[in-house]
């Protein structure tokens, strides 16, 4: 308004200043002219101002001409009655130039804000396809609202059982009557009516409890889902301040109906994928455990009833003992795997830090794979003085099982070798057999539970080693990896974060277990 005030005080004294320079110092009598040189100021004035500044300037101007320059001069009274017709004229062509061009500038606006409203749904629709599933969604929609119209607050309100979920953005905080709410979303359900004035549909609210705020029902197609309810400064989108404004906010309102459907729908996908997940991975499980349980009861039956047998001698007695013992511990190791997989699960694996010598913790891993290294050469390379500040559990476990993988692929007789010292990743331990190698299709699956890769029918195992082992290594902050050897074979590596040193520069007294004869290097309770 004061930008308008001040362009029609510079009009009217523009136009009096140019009708005193024309008639005082340049002498100017030609009415025409006087005319012409005006109205190009009121033209002027038109450009950059409302309607209303026109108007006075174009007033002044043919004040101005009939003044000045229509006789007789220096009076308002006109002589000739067609000049007259000439100064109407001439305000209605001022009034008409200044109608058309306060048009063409309000067209030129509205252009701009049209513009800017449909950036703003642009990047509002963009806001809604970045958020992310679930209960985060809608906080987050409801601030970004706030924050591309520039509004203090904002709330999607969304009908509950025990009441209303409101999820709000903005600076300010608004307390919401709920009863209101209630009231608002029943007369929204009930019909659906257009304006087409407005270009929106029926059931905008006004709330004013100590602040006015807007509620727009959301709706998908014919059938409300909520309420939005928005207050703040822009006032072309609260409460429909400028034509279309309404429409603009029905408009924020079906993204954000679309936006909760969305959400509504990916909780489900996700949830659908989830039990689909459990379902595969409950097949997988008894499909694994059926396969490796098969074999090892057959074998111990069979021998159970060997041993019934009066014709064995103590020779064969023996050997059929060791095969039921050896089955035995095969079963045994199964069902650890099976709980290491469920503890691993439940995030009940904790890692306890100590100093324990690197040869304790390759030996304890060379023991824990039991029989399945008897037919093959193991050659361990590691200094045999150092020791490290690790889980010896976890990482000797850790080492099992892929010392028992190894076995599984490497040809029977063939060398194992286990390389083992400290380096920039602290612990380092790696595995290398000479079998087939990993084929490139298994390599991105190789960590993954009851993968089995390629062959998987000619090999015993569950597919759950090497997933172990990396959920093992995840508590200490480790990691593992496999890659093929130029040379034929595949090498695991393990790195795990630990301190070093030498043997004789002696153990930590401050570690659990150090200096405590009933506990050895790894933790274990001695008898």
């Amino acid at each position: 308004m004061a930008r308008d005030v001040s362009r029609a005080l510079f009009g009217i004294l523009t136009t009096a200043s140019v009708s005193l320079v024309y008639a005082r110092w340049l002498n100017v009598t030609n009415a025409t002219t006087a005319a012409l040189t005006l109205l190009l100021i009121v033209l002027l004035v038109a450009a950059t101002s409302r309607l209303w500044a026109a108007v006075v300037t174009s007033v002044a101007a043919m004040l101005c001409v009939n003044f000045f320059f229509l006789p007789p001069v220096g009076t308002f009274a006109i002589a000739d009655p067609q000049n007259w017709v000439g100064l109407f004229v001439f305000l209605a062509v001022s009034v008409v130039a200044s109608n058309l061009s306060a048009a063409s500038r309000d067209r030129a606006r509205e252009a701009v804000a049209r513009r800017d409203e449909l950036s703003r749904l642009f990047d509002l629709s963009r806001d809604i396809l970045l958020t992310t599933e679930g209960n985060d969604a809608l906080p987050v929609l409801a601030r970004a609202i706030a924050r591309r119209f520039d509004l203090d607050y904002v709330a999607i309100c969304r009908p509950a059982p025990d009441g209303w979920d409101v999820f709000e953005g903005g600076g300010e905080e608004i307390a919401l009557d709920r009863a209101e709410l209630s009231r608002i979303f029943a007369a929204s359900s009930a019909s659906i009516e257009y304006d087409a004035v407005t270009h929106a549909y029926g059931g905008h609210h006004m709330i004013v409890d100590g602040r006015a705020v807007t509620a727009v029902p959301l709706r998908l197609g014919a059938r409300a889902v909520g309420l939005l309810a928005i207050s703040g400064h822009s006032t072309d989108v609260v409460a429909g301040g400028a034509a279309g404004a309404a429409g603009v906010v029905d408009a924020v309102g079906g993204l954000v109906a679309i936006a909760m459907e969305r959400a509504h729908f990916l909780d489900e996908l996700k949830a659908g994928e989830l039990a689909r997940q459990s379902e595969a991975l409950k097949s997988a499980l008894l499909a694994s455990i059926a396969h490796d349980l098969r074999t090892p009861l057959t074998a111990i039956r069979v021998a159970a009833g060997n041993l019934q047998a009066a014709w064995l001698n103590d020779a064969e007695r023996r050997e059929q003992n060791e095969l039921v013992l050896a089955e035995v511990g095969r079963l045994s190791r199964l069902f650890e795997n099976i709980l290491e997989m469920a503890r691993i699960d439940a995030g009940a694996i904790e890692a306890t830090k100590r100093w324990a010598p690197l040869s304790e913790i390759v030996e304890a891993g060379r023991d824990q794979s039991g029989q399945s290294l008897e037919r093959h050469i193991i050659d361990v390379q590691m200094p045999r003085e150092l020791l490290v500040r690790v889980d010896p559990r976890l990482t000797s476990a850790a080492l099992a099982h892929l010392l028992e993988n190894a076995a599984q692929h490497a040809p029977a007789g063939s060398t194992i070798t286990v390389t083992a010292g400290a380096g920039a990743d602290g612990l380092v331990m790696t595995v290398r057999d000479r079998g087939a190698g990993i084929a490139a299709a298994d390599l991105p699956h190789l960590f993954e539970r009851f993968y089995r890769g390629a062959g998987a029918a000619r090999r015993a195992g569950t597919g759950m080693g090497l997933s172990i082992a990396r959920g093992l290594l995840a508590a200490e902050n480790g990691r593992v990896w496999a890659e093929n050897c130029a040379d034929g074979g595949a090498r695991f590596a393990i790195a795990v974060p630990a301190e070093s040193k030498l043997l004789n520069d002696g153990l930590n007294n401050d570690d659990p277990g150090n200096g405590d004869p009933s506990h050895d290097d790894l933790g274990n309770v001695n008898p």
